[in-house]
Protein backbone atom coordinates (compact mmCIF):
# COMPACT_ATOMS: atom_id res chain seq x y z
CA UNK A 1 0.00 0.00 0.00
CA UNK A 2 1.37 3.33 -0.81
CA UNK A 3 1.82 6.14 1.78
CA UNK A 4 -1.00 9.45 1.44
CA UNK A 5 -0.45 12.38 -0.61
CA UNK A 6 1.07 14.60 2.47
CA UNK A 7 -1.06 17.99 0.87
CA UNK A 8 -1.21 21.40 1.85
CA UNK A 9 -4.49 20.46 3.13
CA UNK A 10 -3.97 16.87 4.79
CA UNK A 11 -0.36 17.75 6.59
CA UNK A 12 -0.01 18.04 10.25
CA UNK A 13 0.96 21.25 11.44
CA UNK A 14 0.54 21.66 14.94
CA UNK A 15 2.48 19.00 16.73
CA UNK A 16 4.02 18.12 13.24
CA UNK A 17 5.90 15.46 15.13
CA UNK A 18 3.02 13.29 16.00
CA UNK A 19 2.07 13.30 12.63
CA UNK A 20 2.18 9.92 10.49
CA UNK A 21 1.29 9.33 6.98
CA UNK A 22 2.20 5.88 5.87
CA UNK A 23 -1.16 3.48 5.04
CA UNK A 24 -0.10 0.88 7.89
CA UNK A 25 -0.45 3.31 10.96
CA UNK A 26 -3.75 4.89 9.43
CA UNK A 27 -5.25 1.77 8.36
CA UNK A 28 -4.55 0.14 12.01
CA UNK A 29 -6.08 3.48 13.49
CA UNK A 30 -9.48 2.92 11.18
CA UNK A 31 -9.49 -1.11 12.23
CA UNK A 32 -9.54 -0.14 15.76
CA UNK A 33 -12.65 2.11 15.97
CA UNK A 34 -16.05 1.74 14.36
CA UNK A 35 -17.44 5.46 14.66
CA UNK A 36 -16.49 7.92 12.27
CA UNK A 37 -17.23 11.55 11.83
CA UNK A 38 -17.90 12.56 7.94
CA UNK A 39 -17.54 16.50 7.22
CA UNK A 40 -19.29 18.04 3.84
CA UNK A 41 -21.20 21.34 2.32
CA UNK A 42 -24.56 21.60 1.73
CA UNK A 43 -25.32 24.62 -0.09
CA UNK A 44 -22.08 26.20 0.85
CA UNK A 45 -23.16 25.65 4.79
CA UNK A 46 -21.02 23.15 6.88
CA UNK A 47 -22.03 19.90 8.45
CA UNK A 48 -20.50 16.76 10.14
CA UNK A 49 -22.64 13.89 10.84
CA UNK A 50 -21.36 10.75 13.27
CA UNK A 51 -21.77 7.40 11.60
CA UNK A 52 -20.01 3.86 11.57
CA UNK A 53 -17.88 2.78 9.01
CA UNK A 54 -15.68 -0.40 7.99
CA UNK A 55 -12.30 -0.70 6.28
CA UNK A 56 -11.76 -2.96 3.04
CA UNK A 57 -8.12 -2.67 1.65
CA UNK A 58 -8.16 0.78 0.04
CA UNK A 59 -11.20 2.20 0.99
CA UNK A 60 -13.27 3.69 4.02
CA UNK A 61 -16.95 2.59 3.78
CA UNK A 62 -19.67 4.20 5.79
CA UNK A 63 -23.45 3.65 5.38
CA UNK A 64 -27.14 5.17 6.41
CA UNK A 65 -30.47 5.74 5.16
CA UNK A 66 -30.76 6.64 1.41
CA UNK A 67 -33.43 9.49 2.51
CA UNK A 68 -30.76 10.98 4.82
CA UNK A 69 -29.39 14.37 3.81
CA UNK A 70 -25.95 13.92 4.28
CA UNK A 71 -25.60 10.68 1.97
CA UNK A 72 -28.13 12.51 -0.75
CA UNK A 73 -25.20 15.45 -0.57
CA UNK A 74 -21.77 13.71 0.01
CA UNK A 75 -21.60 11.66 -3.30
CA UNK A 76 -20.18 12.29 -7.05
CA UNK A 77 -18.28 14.88 -6.85
CA UNK A 78 -18.58 16.26 -3.15
CA UNK A 79 -15.63 16.48 -1.17
CA UNK A 80 -15.92 15.13 2.04
CA UNK A 81 -13.72 14.90 5.73
CA UNK A 82 -13.52 11.77 7.36
CA UNK A 83 -12.45 11.30 10.64
CA UNK A 84 -11.75 8.90 13.87
CA UNK A 85 -10.63 9.81 17.27
CA UNK A 86 -9.64 7.20 19.70
CA UNK A 87 -9.11 8.02 23.30
CA UNK A 88 -6.52 6.31 25.40
CA UNK A 89 -6.03 8.71 28.78
CA UNK A 90 -6.08 11.55 30.16
CA UNK A 91 -2.55 13.65 30.38
CA UNK A 92 -2.20 15.05 33.71
CA UNK A 93 0.74 17.73 34.25
CA UNK A 94 1.63 19.68 36.60
CA UNK A 95 0.62 23.17 34.91
CA UNK A 96 -2.71 23.25 33.67
CA UNK A 97 -1.14 24.66 29.77
CA UNK A 98 0.35 20.92 29.82
CA UNK A 99 -2.16 18.67 30.57
CA UNK A 100 -3.31 16.91 27.41
CA UNK A 101 -4.74 13.48 26.14
CA UNK A 102 -3.06 10.54 24.81
CA UNK A 103 -5.00 9.48 21.55
CA UNK A 104 -4.54 7.87 17.92
CA UNK A 105 -6.67 9.93 15.08
CA UNK A 106 -7.37 10.33 11.39
CA UNK A 107 -8.11 12.76 8.90
CA UNK A 108 -8.92 11.52 5.41
CA UNK A 109 -9.66 14.04 2.74
CA UNK A 110 -11.24 12.73 -0.92
CA UNK A 111 -14.31 12.15 -3.22
CA UNK A 112 -17.14 10.62 -1.57
CA UNK A 113 -19.01 7.40 -4.06
CA UNK A 114 -22.36 6.01 -3.81
CA UNK A 115 -22.26 2.18 -4.44
CA UNK A 116 -25.07 1.83 -6.93
CA UNK A 117 -24.46 -2.07 -7.85
CA UNK A 118 -26.30 -3.85 -5.83
CA UNK A 119 -24.24 -6.94 -5.93
CA UNK A 120 -21.53 -4.96 -4.22
CA UNK A 121 -23.74 -2.88 -1.87
CA UNK A 122 -24.94 -6.42 -0.67
CA UNK A 123 -21.27 -7.35 -0.36
CA UNK A 124 -20.29 -4.25 1.30
CA UNK A 125 -22.97 -4.74 4.28
CA UNK A 126 -22.06 -8.22 4.72
CA UNK A 127 -18.73 -6.56 5.27
CA UNK A 128 -19.60 -4.16 7.73
CA UNK A 129 -22.44 -6.91 9.88
CA UNK A 130 -19.05 -9.18 9.64
CA UNK A 131 -17.02 -6.29 11.12
CA UNK A 132 -19.15 -5.85 13.75
CA UNK A 133 -20.04 -9.43 14.50
CA UNK A 134 -18.16 -12.14 12.73
CA UNK A 135 -20.18 -15.01 11.66
CA UNK A 136 -23.42 -13.32 12.38
CA UNK A 137 -24.53 -12.64 7.97
CA UNK A 138 -25.00 -16.54 7.99
CA UNK A 139 -27.27 -16.34 10.75
CA UNK A 140 -29.68 -13.23 10.00
CA UNK A 141 -33.03 -13.47 8.03
CA UNK A 142 -31.71 -12.05 4.60
CA UNK A 143 -31.99 -8.65 3.65
CA UNK A 144 -34.70 -7.78 1.37
CA UNK A 145 -34.54 -5.83 -1.83
CA UNK A 146 -36.39 -2.76 -0.17
CA UNK A 147 -33.93 -2.68 2.68
CA UNK A 148 -31.20 -2.39 0.06
CA UNK A 149 -32.95 0.16 -1.73
CA UNK A 150 -33.75 1.90 1.55
CA UNK A 151 -29.67 1.69 2.55
CA UNK A 152 -27.48 3.67 0.38
CA UNK A 153 -23.55 3.06 1.15
CA UNK A 154 -20.57 5.32 0.04
CA UNK A 155 -16.92 5.01 0.24
CA UNK A 156 -13.95 6.75 -0.46
CA UNK A 157 -10.38 6.36 -1.11
CA UNK A 158 -7.57 6.24 1.36
CA UNK A 159 -5.28 8.59 -0.59
CA UNK A 160 -4.89 11.56 0.99
CA UNK A 161 -4.91 12.39 4.41
CA UNK A 162 -2.64 12.11 7.74
CA UNK A 163 -3.01 9.88 11.29
CA UNK A 164 -1.74 12.06 14.45
CA UNK A 165 -1.00 10.20 18.01
CA UNK A 166 0.44 11.16 21.42
CA UNK A 167 1.27 8.67 23.98
CA UNK A 168 3.24 8.64 27.24
CA UNK A 169 3.72 10.82 30.07
CA UNK A 170 2.75 14.56 30.88
CA UNK A 171 5.70 16.92 29.43
CA UNK A 172 6.62 19.31 32.28
CA UNK A 173 9.02 22.51 32.22
CA UNK A 174 12.18 21.62 33.90
CA UNK A 175 11.30 23.72 36.79
CA UNK A 176 7.98 22.05 37.61
CA UNK A 177 8.70 18.75 38.06
CA UNK A 178 9.48 19.76 41.90
CA UNK A 179 5.96 21.40 41.81
CA UNK A 180 4.09 18.88 44.86
CA UNK A 181 1.10 17.66 42.88
CA UNK A 182 0.27 14.28 40.95
CA UNK A 183 1.18 14.11 37.56
CA UNK A 184 0.97 10.88 35.15
CA UNK A 185 -1.56 9.49 33.24
CA UNK A 186 -5.48 8.04 33.94
CA UNK A 187 -5.85 5.35 31.29
CA UNK A 188 -8.92 5.30 29.55
CA UNK A 189 -10.53 1.92 27.43
CA UNK A 190 -14.04 1.11 26.05
CA UNK A 191 -15.67 -1.62 27.16
CA UNK A 192 -18.30 -4.13 26.21
CA UNK A 193 -20.73 -5.44 28.63
CA UNK A 194 -22.20 -8.80 28.95
CA UNK A 195 -25.29 -9.20 26.09
CA UNK A 196 -28.68 -8.69 27.32
CA UNK A 197 -31.81 -10.32 25.24
CA UNK A 198 -34.14 -8.38 24.12
CA UNK A 199 -36.77 -10.52 25.72
CA UNK A 200 -37.84 -12.00 22.53
CA UNK A 201 -35.29 -14.67 21.50
CA UNK A 202 -36.64 -18.47 20.41
CA UNK A 203 -36.04 -21.10 22.47
CA UNK A 204 -32.45 -22.50 20.67
CA UNK A 205 -31.53 -19.30 18.79
CA UNK A 206 -28.08 -19.27 17.61
CA UNK A 207 -25.57 -16.38 17.42
CA UNK A 208 -25.37 -14.84 21.11
CA UNK A 209 -22.19 -13.26 21.47
CA UNK A 210 -20.18 -13.00 24.44
CA UNK A 211 -18.37 -9.77 25.78
CA UNK A 212 -14.58 -10.79 24.29
CA UNK A 213 -16.31 -11.56 20.85
CA UNK A 214 -15.79 -7.73 20.11
CA UNK A 215 -11.97 -7.29 20.93
CA UNK A 216 -11.12 -6.05 17.06
CA UNK A 217 -13.43 -3.16 17.62
CA UNK A 218 -11.22 -1.63 20.27
CA UNK A 219 -14.14 -3.33 23.04
CA UNK A 220 -12.52 -4.48 25.92
CA UNK A 221 -14.58 -7.08 28.13
CA UNK A 222 -16.15 -5.58 30.99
Amino acid sequence: MNDLAKTERSRVKRMHERGRYDFDTVAQILDSGFVCHVGYAIEGRPYVTPTSYWREGERVYWHGSSASRMLRAAQGETDVCLTVTLVDGLVLARSAFHHSINYRSVMLFGKAHKVEDPAHKRQALESFVERVAPGRWAALRPATDSELKATAVMYMLIDEGSAKLRRGNPVDDDEDYSWPVWAGVVPIRTVAGAPTDDGRVVPGAAGRPAADNFAHLGLEPE
